[in-house]
């Protein structure tokens, strides 16, 4: 979304990570428009701009449509899942071991193409007060989302169990000057917290495969 340039110039004024879930068939060579939300008209980046825009941030596989991924056959399931991942890392010249399901959807067979198309975890929406390690990587649960009423008492949470906190949500959202002003103040007093420290989603996985 054309929004993610302004929240990753937000993120790197505060050092801040984040991963951000793409559907490599949705962006076409240049700008375009995808739908409202609301009164708001959303954009989709150029796939040509991609790899500049997100320099330094961990990009996951969301599938190559968005699709709800337990309606498809077994033939496309495999292109959503496989292909999607194929042709991001061509595009960002780097690994992609993370996967997102569209719409939180996902079933046995689709846990396991992913896991095929050679990913190390997948996020779900299920929100889990102890998210690391999970009992299944591709079950990987969430905190909270970024405007949660109970965001800090989830923070709190996982910072009393010196655990990990993930919250989520879309550039898109954010629909005036005083949302935005909310998501820096929490990403700000995260960032001034000595006990908290950023790091990125593929880090996690790939430390404790190591272990």
């Amino acid at each position: 979304m054309v929004d993610d340039i302004r929240l990753i110039d937000l993120l790197r004024r505060h050092q801040a990570k984040a991963t951000f879930n793409l559907n490599p068939g949705l962006h076409q060579s240049q700008r375009s428009f995808s739908w409202r939300y609301g009164d708001k008209k959303i954009w989709r980046l150029g796939q040509k701009e991609l790899p500049e825009v997100y320099t330094g941030f961990e990009i996951a596989n969301h599938s190559f449509s968005h699709p709800n991924l337990p309606d498809l056959s077994p033939t496309a399931l495999r292109h959503e899942v496989q292909d999607s991942r194929t042709l991001l890392q061509d595009w960002f010249q780097q690994p992609v071991h993370g996967f997102c399901y569209p719409f939180g959807g996902f079933d046995p067979m689709v846990k396991a193409a992913v896991h095929q198309a050679g990913h190390r975890y997948a996020r779900t929406v299920i929100e889990i007060e102890t998210l690391f390690p999970p009992t299944d990587p591709f079950e990987f649960g969430v905190s909270c989302r970024f405007n949660d009423p109970l965001f800090w008492s989830h923070y709190e949470h996982a910072k009393a169990s010196n655990g990990v906190f993930l919250f989520w949500g879309h550039s898109y959202e954010l629909i005036d000057e005083a949302m935005w002003a909310e998501l820096e103040y929490k990403i700000a007093r995260i960032n001034t917290d000595s006990a908290a420290e950023w790091v990125n989603l593929e880090t996690l996985f790939l430390e404790s495969d190591t272990r």
